[in-house]
């Protein structure tokens, strides 16, 4: 008998939100961070994030003021922590697209309370890693040259055969998608927070980003099918724009990186770390803004899963590359993974695996996926991991060259790493500025899988079934 009520618990799903909130609790929730003066808390990770920005600042100016001669490149290997950077950040922001979109199409309810942090993590990772392609030229102030247009420079024109410009059109498209999506589900909400400020200029400003909302059944109809449209338009995105900034690699004939597996690869593994990022920023944001009973331990177990399968995906393709290498009988193909994983630099080799492949494979434990200081140390793990992962392709692969002659080794000066720790300082700045002034959660959404009651407190089913 006891087993029995053990299964049922356990196939039973938690409710989200619980049974016992109303509209209005969720209003005054969702709403008090915004009208509250910020906490201790949240001073402090922001006084954080401001020293990392301004770290990042200093190594930004010592860059364009003298020049990428700064950082640790040299001749063999001239791609390093710049462009590991830009594609770890682009991989961070794909998380918010694939909860946001592919999610609401399959009507998953669960997306509900983490979709809209995790569509701002993605529009903030996207400005971060567009910094380091304009900064990996040398002349940022010329980084118009990258977009074609008519002008008067004659003959000079972008490559459109390359795929360093293909990520320009990738990145963008997928910046400017995922940020109309985004504000277009504000607009319900922003339209809440209008109605209850109490200051005038809040009530302006609140008044002008939520355009005229009434609330209408007009309104509504037109809200749902534009959202429905972009998140058609953005679900497609969530595989081309990895795979197109792969194509930076996978079209080049150097080994290592030509290679076919990239594209599925690069989006798995995409999709990898921005869970696990999801996951760190939601795990501190729901104590600290005390949202526990809207993100829920059953969110974060699921995201659990997800990180689960797609670490196993990463890991099939990190033990695909060496079959390749061997199966292919290149000398020079096999030489470059055996020199990853036993060269000098086996140390970021082994890192990347243990992080990516072994640690997450605690998550086949259901009190493992449900431990919250379990979780936050493994997104941690993941998201190292995940860093490392663009290391070594990137300069692995380039270390070893040909020739003797061109065999070097990357050290990073302290303007790589200060550029590194500034790109933290971005990104966290301006999440926490984003709980401070916009609602955290999607309360138009919350409210219709509320259970809906008539008076007396007899439940007939969801709201949305009764709509």
């Amino acid at each position: 008998m006891k087993h029995n009520t053990n299964a049922a618990e356990y196939l039973e799903p938690e409710p989200h939100p619980a049974d016992s909130l109303t509209y209005d609790q969720v209003t005054r929730d969702v709403c008090a961070p915004l009208e509250r003066v910020p906490g201790r808390g949240w001073w402090m990770a922001f006084s954080g994030a401001l020293g990392l920005l301004t770290i990042g600042l200093i190594s930004i100016y010592k860059l364009v003021t003298t020049g990428i001669g700064v950082w640790g490149l040299n001749n063999t290997i001239g791609w390093a922590y710049d462009i590991t950077n830009f594609v770890f950040w682009i991989g961070i922001g794909h998380a918010g697209t694939l909860i946001s979109a592919i999610l609401f199409l399959f009507r998953q309810k669960w997306r509900t309370a983490i979709n809209r942090s995790a569509e701002a993590m993605t529009i903030f990772a996207v400005m971060t890693a567009g910094l380091f392609p304009l900064l990996h030229t040398g002349r940022p102030w010329l980084a118009f040259w990258l977009f074609p247009y008519p002008n008067t420079r004659g003959s000079l024109w972008v490559n459109f055969r390359s795929p360093l410009l293909w990520d320009v059109f990738a990145v963008s498209t997928y910046f400017t998608i995922s940020a109309v999506f985004w504000y277009i589900g504000l607009i319900p909400d922003i339209a809440t927070v209008r109605d209850r400020a109490r200051n005038k200029i809040r009530r302006v400003i609140y008044g002008a980003l939520s355009m005229g909302w009434t609330g209408s059944m007009r309104n509504w109809m037109h809200y749902e099918m534009v959202y429905l449209i972009l998140a058609g338009l953005s679900t497609p995105l969530v595989l081309s724009v990895h795979s197109i900034v792969s194509f930076d690699f996978a079209v080049s004939v150097i080994p290592g990186w030509h290679t076919t597996i990239f594209p599925p690869y690069f989006v798995a593994g995409a999709i990898f770390s921005g869970f696990a990022m999801v996951m760190t920023l939601l795990i501190i944001v729901r104590k600290v803004v005390h949202l526990e009973e809207y993100i829920t331990v059953r969110h974060l177990e699921n995201m659990c899963k997800i990180i689960m399968a797609t670490g196993l995906m990463v890991g099939y393709a990190y033990a695909s590359e060496f079959f390749i290498a061997w199966y292919s009988g290149s000398p020079y193909e096999q030489f470059t993974f055996v020199n990853r994983a036993f060269g000098p630099y086996a140390w970021a080799y082994w890192t990347m695996v243990s992080c990516n492949v072994f640690i997450p494979q605690v998550f086949w434990f259901k009190k493992m996926r449900t431990n919250l200081t379990i979780m936050f140390i493994i997104s941690i793990f993941v998201n190292i991991g995940m860093w490392f992962e663009r290391f070594v392709i990137i300069v692995t692969s380039l270390h070893r060259g040909f020739l003797p002659s061109e065999w070097s080794y990357f050290t990073p000066t302290i303007w790589d790493i200060g550029l590194l720790i500034g790109s933290f300082g971005i990104f966290f700045t301006l999440f926490l500025l984003f709980t401070r002034v916009l609602p955290m959660i999607a309360m138009a959404e919350i409210k219709s899988i509320l259970p809906f009651k008539r008076k007396g407190g007899v439940e007939y089913g969801t709201h949305e079934d009764v709509v």
